[in-house]
């Protein structure tokens, strides 16, 4: 059985994506990392009330690195998600699963989120054993290297087939410290819209914005595998996961309706070339117009990666 995970911007947002979707994937800014929008406590209830009345699930995002600050307010933040009946959560510190053993009283399902750390069935089947219902496979990872993951996989691994990929995350407020060195006053948030360009190279996009986890930097194409849902399907990775960080309002809804019809046709057996071309048309069309689209890592062969 496919299941589609979606990011949500706003409650409105969410309530048009609920029928295309299995499971919102929000949270808020504090613990959770890259999300199209931050979300207050009650905004939070509310999201989750709303997937239940559509028969969908909630899973919220503590997938930062709690550095001990944050590790501190961790234990109310469970509490609070386990009194607003979640689902599940998407985790990649360690510390967490800790604090949830520790408390019982705080456990709540998880999948593990360790970023390009999840590069093996082996380490996916290490955090099943730790209780992770689910893993986040790593978006570096080809294709050739995912079907042999799929013979030894013990719980699902969900796939990213539509969205940005963060390149690089540091603590260090980099762009903070740029215009401190060059004396000026400028919005290090992601609302900027700001981009890094390589030497020379005009044409690349890497997008950059700060928050309290520190610099996040994307890569200058957005991930879109479309034509390879039926491959994937085929190896039994059918969670797929759309990000809408930098598609913001009803372009991913739209973009969310492509990908629930492709995965109908699917089970159906008969997503055909017609189709298929049809659904990439609709993709591009509601796609931001200043960034690209790729199969990132998907064709490339193993040997080729670093």
């Amino acid at each position: 059985m496919i299941n589609i995970v979606a990011t949500v911007e706003s409650l409105a947002q969410a309530e048009q994506l609920l029928p295309y979707v299995d499971t919102i994937f929000f949270g808020e800014e504090r613990f959770g990392l890259r999300l199209p929008a931050s979300f207050t406590r009650e905004e939070q209830k509310q999201l989750v009330d709303l997937a239940h009345q559509h028969g969908k699930k909630a899973m919220i995002a503590v997938n930062g690195i709690m550095h001990p600050e944050k590790m501190k307010e961790i234990p109310e933040y469970l509490a609070f998600l386990r009194s607003i009946n979640v689902d599940v959560i998407s985790l990649g510190d360690p510390g967490i699963i800790y604090v949830m053993r520790k408390n019982p009283e705080l456990s709540l399902p998880f999948i593990y989120d360790g970023e390009t750390l999840v590069t093996s069935a082996r380490q996916i089947n290490f955090w099943a054993k730790k209780g992770a219902l689910g893993a986040v496979l790593a978006r570096e990872v080809p294709f050739e290297e995912m079907k042999v993951m799929s013979q030894e996989l013990q719980v699902p691994a969900e796939v990213l087939v539509y969205g940005a990929t963060c390149i690089h995350q540091s603590l260090r407020p980099l762009l903070q410290n740029y215009y401190n060195f060059t004396q000026q006053k400028e919005s290090v948030k992601k609302e900027r819209g700001l981009f890094l360009s390589e030497p020379k190279k005009e044409e690349t996009h890497y997008s950059i914005y700060e928050d309290s986890h520190g610099t996040h930097i994307f890569a200058d194409k957005d991930i879109q595998l479309m034509n390879e849902l039926p491959d994937l399907v085929d190896y039994h990775f059918t969670t797929w996961k759309l990000d809408g960080i930098y598609c913001p309002g009803e372009g991913f809804v739209t973009i969310a309706k492509a990908f629930d019809t492709a995965r109908k046709a699917i089970e159906a057996n008969n997503f055909t070339d017609e189709l298929k071309a049809q659904l990439v048309a609709t993709i591009e069309a509601n796609h931001p117009v200043n960034r690209e689209l790729t199969t990132g890592f998907y064709y490339i062969e193993p040997d080729a990666i670093k």
